[in-house]
């Protein structure tokens, strides 16, 4: 892999489709909040993700990380959190694929019948993952240019469909200015936007040449993802009002009030929306090859289950670490199937729970950024973040205050308003304790294999 290689593995990988309506529903001031979100939060992440991945390459990223700061114990819990998120949000993204797809083609299509759809997705991301790390990049390229189609045409399309019809929403200074309001419950899906340029640096055996074209990729890719975004958040803006952005299908609504009824309408309808689901799938291979390599590094280590590291002979594929990836998402899918309730609130509450999980890891990524730079100030950084350590300080707290806040928001999303809905919240709040007293559990397995190791 290259620097061309590498920037469209993490265009893929931090670029997602299917959370730009949730951005969008924050209306017109989710561009300002886009911006805040780069300037403090995008550009140090981006810049300490880079010193990190070239001081220490290798295919555990977040693992091998924490592990050389903080210790085996905290490198378990990482990963796990790392790892099992994939499984846990893979049915919110395959819910968003299957209800798109009924919109598009089949406004009829049963319940079960959406279900079998997520199902079949996700072990046809599996068997990509499994086959070879050649097709995962073939698949994760073709993504990342799926994405950049369809968020372009989202723009483009906005701002001409304003120019013959009027903006759905104004664009003033008031309404472009940050408020405590009822939009703050998605602004955790900004944060959650921006993740994953440290992703790359899973793929260390991978990479032509590390120490070179980790910084540059993250870099270009987080300038090409956040002016992506922005342009694609207000593309949506010009031509759907804020009320009527819906979450699951807010996309296809979007292109056609766009494009319209007629036959270029219906083309262009059927063959960006087939595009931003095909950008589903690239997401899901992108993640799935990273984590599911980190957590065979974890458990070859003895760090997790020995099932977890089982490595395909052949192609060196994290086949153990991926199988299982699947049983979690089938698992989640069919509980959802036996669920009741709205679509939009059914798949915000899976990607909420599986966002919290996902984001953990973070909470630990950059305390570990500033212990390896006290205890290990003579490794040499092929690439270092500018200024003292005061300044690496600041810039790490900043960063851990926004995963912090955009945990806390998808828990308790009015709670800035004074509000919980304990409906909403405790489901996703005990799925998170679940899910910590699980990767306690397999924390303890592994204390036990090392004491009972052959010294």
């Amino acid at each position: 892999m290259g620097l061309a290689s590498l920037t469209l593995f993490s265009v893929c990988a931090v670029l997602v489709v299917d959370g730009l309506t949730a951005s969008a529903s924050i209306g017109p001031s989710s561009i300002t909040w886009w911006l805040i979100t780069l300037v403090l939060f995008v550009i140090p992440y981006g810049l300490i993700s880079s010193e990190l991945g070239t001081t220490y390459p290798g295919e555990g990223g977040i693992y091998d990380w924490v592990k050389r700061a903080f210790g085996y114990k905290w490198a378990v819990r990482t990963t796990w959190f790392y790892w099992i998120n994939v499984g846990l949000w893979m049915p919110a993204v395959y819910i968003m694929f299957a209800g798109m797809f009924a919109e598009m083609f089949f406004p009829t299509m049963s319940l079960p019948m959406q279900i079998v759809i997520c199902i079949a997705l996700t072990w046809l991301t599996i068997w990509i993952c499994n086959i070879s790390v050649d097709a995962g990049v073939w698949v994760t390229n073709l993504g990342a240019l799926f994405k950049v189609a369809v968020i372009v045409v989202l723009g483009v399309g906005g701002f001409w469909y304003a120019s013959q019809h009027g903006v759905a929403n104004e664009f003033t200074l008031s309404s472009m200015t940050p408020s405590i309001d009822s939009g703050l419950g998605f602004l955790p899906v900004i944060i959650f936007n921006l993740m994953g340029f440290e992703l790359i640096a899973c793929m260390g055996s991978e990479i032509r040449d590390p120490r070179r074209d980790i910084p540059k990729s993250i870099l270009i890719s987080a300038a090409i993802v956040t002016g992506l975004y922005v342009f694609g958040t207000i593309g949506i803006l010009m031509a759907l009002p804020v009320e009527e952005i819906g979450l699951v299908a807010g996309i296809i609504s979007t292109l056609r009030t766009l494009f319209g009824d007629g036959a270029f309408g219906q083309f262009m309808v059927y063959g960006i929306g087939t595009l931003a689901l095909l950008t589903f799938i690239a997401n899901m291979v992108t993640w799935t090859m990273g984590a599911s390599r980190a957590a065979m590094e974890a458990a070859q280590a003895g760090e997790l289950p020995a099932i977890v590291g089982k490595e395909d002979p052949k192609h060196r594929t994290p086949i153990g670490a991926n199988t299982i990836t699947g049983i979690v998402s089938t698992v989640v899918i069919i509980l959802y199937g036996l669920s009741s309730g709205e679509s939009d609130e059914l798949f915000w509450s899976v990607f909420a729970f599986s966002s919290c999980i996902f984001l953990l890891p973070y909470l630990f990524m950059f305390p570990a950024y500033l212990k390896l730079r006290m205890t290990d100030p003579n490794a040499e950084r092929p690439y270092k973040v500018p200024g003292g350590m005061k300044t690496q300080i600041a810039l790490s707290v900043i960063c851990f205050l926004f995963i912090v806040q955009a945990v806390v928001l998808f828990i308790f999303p009015d709670i800035a308003n004074g509000n919980v809905d304990w409906a909403y919240s405790a489901p996703v709040a005990i799925g998170i304790i679940a899910t910590i007293a699980i990767g306690e559990w397999i924390l303890a397995g592994a204390v036990k294999r090392m004491i009972n190791a052959p010294a």
